[in-house]
């Protein structure tokens, strides 16, 4: 749940507002003086800021110019009367996402929020006939309770058709509750997935319930379900078939309403026949599969997909960036075979190092001439990765801390890419 700070000095709007963000799925917190705001909360934890123009203490103008000189890039919505309208240009110049003028009907400010805030939990990006078939079975799939298994190498979006399906689901005005099962230990899980009551181990100091109990009559993601060990998988198929769960410790058990989305990325029905996953819960999850092609046999989707993340950024940034023709080539060129998180990634580090917003190919890399054959280059990728590399330490005078911290990736693996590369001291230098 996205969640959005209202600061307005006049407390009916602000109430107003509220009630209104909270009818549309929002988290709205209200401050009614930015003073306050400023000092007790941290702003980046929000995802949109709505703030009036004219208020006694400080204005929405002085509001903005501290946000932004802060260095916070969440968006802004400025909320201004007709004879204001000078001032919220001028807002605009400071930085602010857009603005609305006095009086308003909710429908107006409902349709910008939608214009900066993408939807986290419903946005499936498809330029490719493969994905909106997907997408379209993935819609059918959700007007019933049925157990779906989304399979696909990592990075496919196998979470983002999770969201989509509870969003199209008549549980979606429910929870939607997820779980990374390689993420977690074999006994942490089962604690995670069941719950605990007090005292049941050495830790528990309190009575937690677990991610069943948190997704009741809503939707429950078991992120990588090949990755939990084998005993503990015994007890996750009595609770799907018996449709209720005993928490560590308890003395009886707890009756849930879920919906179970399994995703994983690897041949599932080849780890039955290893002896790593059991049979009988294999065939318990495997009741629809949907197979998420990887990115580079869906080559339509990776412009759609770039400007999605672009778009995003903008946002968040404050910034309007585009890609350079130049650029697009070497992106639908390129492989992934990380797919689109391997994507999204590196267009999220381009576009932080970026002087310009008309985002061009990293410095030293070379650039694809657009042939209209996207099924080459081979190993452009790479040369554009390494380029990035040093123009961001260029960029840090030859700090490598802060050029791991701009590109996302531990010190690490800013000397093994260094090595890999054989980029030498020279170059960075420039």
């Amino acid at each position: 749940m996205k969640s959005v700070l209202i600061v307005d000095d006049e407390v009916d709007m602000a109430l107003a507002l509220r009630e209104s963000l909270k009818r549309c799925g929002f988290k709205p917190v209200v401050y009614h003086n930015p003073a306050d705001a400023l000092t007790e909360l941290n702003l980046n934890d929000f995802s949109l800021i709505i703030t009036d123009m004219k208020m006694p203490k400080m204005d929405g103008i002085e509001f903005l110019q501290e946000i932004r000189r802060r260095s916070i890039f969440v968006p802004v919505i400025v909320i201004t009367g007709f004879g204001t309208v000078e001032n919220a240009v001028d807002a605009m110049k400071l930085g602010a996402t857009d603005y609305i003028i006095k009086p308003f009907s909710f429908p107006v400010l409902s349709k910008v929020i939608e214009r900066i805030l993408p939807s986290e939990d419903g946005d499936v990006i498809a330029g490719s006939t493969v994905m909106r078939n997907l997408i379209a079975l993935a819609g059918e799939v959700a007007k019933s309770d049925i157990t779906v298994l989304l399979t696909g190498e990592s990075g496919t979006g196998k979470e983002v058709i999770a969201r989509f399906i509870h969003k199209q689901s008549l549980r979606a005005g429910k929870s939607f509750v997820a779980i990374n099962c390689a993420a977690i230990s074999e006994n942490l899980l089962e604690s995670e997935l069941f719950g605990h009551e007090k005292g049941a181990f050495t830790g528990a100091t309190d009575r937690r319930q677990g991610k069943f109990e948190l997704a009741d009559k809503g939707t429950l993601l078991l992120d990588e379900i090949s990755e939990m060990a084998y005993p503990l998988q015994a007890k996750l198929l009595r609770a799907i078939q018996e449709r209720e769960v005993d928490r560590l410790g308890g003395r009886s058990p707890i009756p849930v309403d879920v919906r179970i989305i399994a995703t994983t990325n690897r041949d599932l029905l080849a780890e039955v026949k290893k002896g790593h996953f059991r049979e009988d819960l294999y065939y318990r999850l495997n009741v629809f599969p949907i197979k998420l092609p990887p990115l580079r046999e869906r080559r339509e989707d990776i412009i759609p997909l770039a400007e999605f993340f672009l778009n995003k950024l903008s946002a968040k940034m404050n910034r309007y960036f585009t890609l350079s023709t130049e650029f697009a080539s070497c992106l639908k060129g390129n492989t992934w075979e990380g797919n689109v998180r391997e994507l999204e990634n590196f267009i999220y580090r381009t576009a932080v190092i970026s002087r310009s917003e008309l985002l061009m190919p990293p410095a030293d890399s070379p650039v694809q001439k657009d042939t209209g054959d996207t099924s080459s280059p081979k190993g452009s990728l790479k040369d554009m990765e390494r380029g990035m590399i040093i123009e961001t330490i260029r960029k840090t005078g030859n700090n490598r801390t802060k050029a791991a911290a701009l590109l996302g990736v531990s010190v690490r693996t800013i000397r093994n890419k260094l090595k890999e590369y054989a980029i030498t001291d020279e170059e960075l230098k420039g």
